[in-house]
């Protein structure tokens, strides 16, 4: 299809085409198409942890709270996770190519004006905008990425791509947000954000196809209800640190977010075209695993998030030193998340999927017990070593749980299970963030209760174990994913 086609397809039509035909490249190859849209994913994923290495500075110099300084991360995962369902339907409404080019704009101007914020307040609304750039195009990705490949191994080499750019941008983060902290200033890891962006606009205006539209019935209701019931938990659990559970505005919070999950209930079941089917929850097979994406990523973004405190404010590492002592989570992830695909075929992912989760669980306990006993004597290696094993864990793990979960959404969800995967990544960032600032303030702080808060982290994997372990089953192999 041309890039400026603007036919609208009815769903009804839409639902009989053959998904095996993949959308014509005609400004540039497949391979670079993908390339760009890897890009685009990493540079998401990235930012979801570069400010990590950061924190430090940007608390000191923008005068943050320990718990208010989370929501540096926070902010950007609520408006990344709350509004990517709503974003993934009017991109195929609009179009993705279209969606994810103005996407990207909005990310480019959040992440300039996070730059050159002067106060925690506008670094905070800048990474909260930042999310919603991130939001309307992040859906897109996946569909376009799809729609470009013919199933099989040009798939299956796509979808290997996507999977470490989403497994590795964590690390590939701090670790440039430690080269430009030390180098530049903090301002750098918003700022770096720019010419990567104005790279993916070039890269997509030239090269990637505009795909059919979708003449369908926006979920207004559905849309609302489920942002303003995120929006309330993370803003309950984030507040409970500062203001503690009982304070009547975390409790009117938790309110606000029971109802607006009862309304969203409603909704759903009423819409013809809702955001967020509800066959994804007609049973622990397919909720299983989509569960377990909320609470996996909350046990890795806690993990960085606390190690990077841990390196810097207690052991005294530089800002570029905590990045090279994670450099191993990423070499860790790349070999597993290469190994795989050859073993997907051989031993299935249920076995696949948990042993990798088993590996994130250790990993984090293992980070928990350095910590307890960290001063500035501690040895590098012994933040190497789990580091390693946790990205062992990590690549292992987010291949086979994304398989199953797309093979077991209805045919006709597709494009909402790929926008509702990668938002419970982010809100179960988020989330998790938030639980588990509260539980270092109820430890103790930084000082005395950076172990115990690790060990609460390994129990977000644990959780996903269970989850993913108990109802996993056998699908295809990854290149016979549906477009």
């Amino acid at each position: 299809m041309s890039q400026d086609s603007r036919t609208e397809v009815p769903d009804a039509q839409r639902a009989v085409a053959p998904p095996e035909a993949a959308v014509a490249v005609r400004r540039g190859s497949v391979a670079l198409a993908v390339v760009i849209l890897v890009l685009t994913q990493l540079m998401f994923v990235v930012d979801t942890s570069i400010v990590n290495v950061a924190l430090p500075d940007i608390g000191r110099e923008l005068g943050f709270s320990s718990a208010g300084l989370s929501w540096v991360v926070t902010a950007y995962a609520l408006t990344f996770g709350g509004l990517i369902l709503l974003s993934g339907k009017i991109g195929s409404m609009i179009g993705p190519r279209r969606a994810l080019v103005l996407g990207v704009i909005v990310f480019v101007v959040a992440s300039v004006a996070g730059g050159f914020a002067g106060s925690a307040g506008v670094l905070v609304a800048a990474r909260a905008l930042q999310g919603v750039g991130a939001a309307m195009a992040a859906p897109s990705v996946m569909v376009l990425l799809m729609g470009i490949t013919a199933p099989g191994p040009q798939r299956s080499r796509a979808m290997a791509m996507f999977v470490l750019a989403v497994g590795a941008g964590a690390a590939v983060g701090l670790l440039a947000g430690g080269v430009l902290t030390q180098t530049l200033g903090w301002q750098w890891v918003m700022f770096v954000n720019a010419p990567i962006g104005v790279l993916v606009l070039l890269g997509a205006v030239r090269n990637l196809p505009e795909m059919e539209r979708r003449r369908t019935s926006l979920d207004i209701g559905g849309a609302a209800a489920s942002i303003l019931a995120m929006v309330a938990l993370v803003f309950a659990f984030t507040s409970a640190a500062d203001r503690g559970w009982n304070s009547a505005l975390v409790m009117g919070a938790f309110t606000v977010a029971a109802l607006a999950l009862v309304a969203l209930v409603v909704c759903e079941r009423r819409h013809p075209h809702p955001v967020m089917p509800l066959a994804f929850f007609s049973s622990m097979r397919s909720a299983g695993p989509l569960l377990s994406m909320l609470v996996v990523p909350a046990g890795q973004v806690g993990f960085l998030f606390f190690t990077t405190l841990l390196t810097q404010q207690v052991l005294g590492f530089t800002p570029i030193q905590t990045g090279l002592a994670l450099v191993p989570f990423t070499v860790g992830l790349i070999a597993t998340n290469q190994l795989t695909p050859r073993l997907l075929p051989r031993l299935g992912e249920r076995i696949i999927g948990s042993t990798g989760l088993a590996g994130l669980v250790l990993g984090i306990a293992w980070m928990a017990l350095v910590a307890a006993d960290a001063d500035a004597n501690t040895s590098i290696v012994t933040v190497l070593l789990p580091s390693i094993l946790l990205g062992a864990g990590a690549g292992a793990t987010f291949a086979p749980v994304t398989a199953v979960f797309m093979h077991q959404a209805p045919a006709e969800h597709i494009g909402a299970a790929a926008s509702l995967h990668q938002g419970l990544q982010q809100l179960g960032g988020g989330m998790g963030l938030a639980v588990l600032t509260s539980v270092l303030a109820a430890a103790g702080g930084l000082e005395d209760g950076l172990g115990a808060t690790l060990l609460a982290t390994a129990t977000f994997p644990l959780a996903g174990l269970l989850l993913f372990g108990l109802w996993a089953r056998r699908i295809p192999a990854l290149g016979t994913i549906p477009a």
